[in-house]
């Protein structure tokens, strides 16, 4: 198999504390959609003829992207580079940034360490999550990010591959919706529910395992009908022999609003326990 694996107006609203709102999708409150009754209807595979389990297809596609051990040890600490547009990076794009994201994984993901450091023409700014908290620099002072600009944030780190790939990390219940097939892709289609009741869907590719994309709801402002998200991975390539997507797409309610892509990750970095604290500290 061949391999292939984030103006001055906006200036002002920073410095009260709006957070990461330029390049995200639109704030939310704290999310907590309701979970699917599980199916009970079996996944028969077609080559075997026998059932496919949850666990097997999750188990199969952490195997694929490195394995629990190995993503672990490889994936223990890293720099990501690159650039985030809105809302695509063709041609014609309304926003562009440059972001370096650097991160220690902890045992679960509420106990990771991340720092996401983003470059505009006018504004930089730094957003830096652990302990299950989230504050923000700019200008070599600390801020509060508003709570739905934290939430948005908050969001897009919950629904995330890592979030399938950790499951069992996170003390995450699986339940395999079944199988689809959309564009001619045959798909397993797999719900992970964390300790919180928040739930993403994965669309994996029986053929390659490769997770294509995910969904997940999050309340819209004011109390209306949840909106709906999705988020593609694409162009796949393998770096430190764990596979990386290096293109996402982030939609809502089915309309285009941010393109990320990875220029460069480096798996295995030391990095300074100061990156993830406040410059009083």
């Amino acid at each position: 198999m061949r391999r292939s694996l984030f103006t001055s107006t906006v200036v002002f609203a920073f410095l009260i504390g709006c957070g990461f709102t330029v390049f995200a999708q639109k704030p939310a409150p704290t999310p907590s959609p309701a979970v699917d009754t599980p199916s009970k209807a079996e996944t028969i595979d077609a080559k075997s003829g026998k059932a496919v389990t949850a666990e097997q297809v999750a188990e199969s596609t952490l195997f694929l992207y490195g394995g629990r051990q190995l993503l672990a040890k490889i994936r223990r600490n890293g720099i990501e580079r690159g650039r985030i547009c809105k809302p695509t990076c063709d041609v014609g794009k309304a926003e562009e940034a440059s972001y370096e994201r650097r991160f220690v994984r902890g045992d679960s993901m509420d106990k990771d360490k991340i720092r996401l450091d983003q470059k505009m023409p006018s504004l930089e700014y730094s957003l830096i999550y652990g302990s299950g908290q989230l504050f923000g620099i700019i200008n070599g002072s600390t801020f509060t990010p508003r709570q739905d600009a934290a939430d948005t944030f908050l969001a897009q780190y919950r629904h995330s591959l890592d979030t399938l790939l950790r499951y069992k990390e996170n003390g995450s219940t699986l339940n395999l919706v079944g199988k689809d097939k959309q564009k001619g892709l045959d798909l397993y289609v797999l719900d992970v529910i964390d300790k919180d009741k928040q739930k993403t869907r994965y669309y994996i590719s029986s053929k390659t395992l490769h997770v294509l994309w995910l969904e997940y709801e999050e309340p819209a402002p004011g109390g209306s009908a949840p909106l709906k998200y999705s988020r593609k991975f694409l162009d796949y390539r393998y770096a430190q022999g764990t596979l990386v997507f290096y293109r996402t797409v982030l939609l809502e309610e089915g309309k285009q609003v941010q393109e990320t892509r990875i220029l460069n990750v480096t798996y295995g970095v030391k990095l300074d326990d100061a990156l993830f604290k406040g410059p009083e500290a």
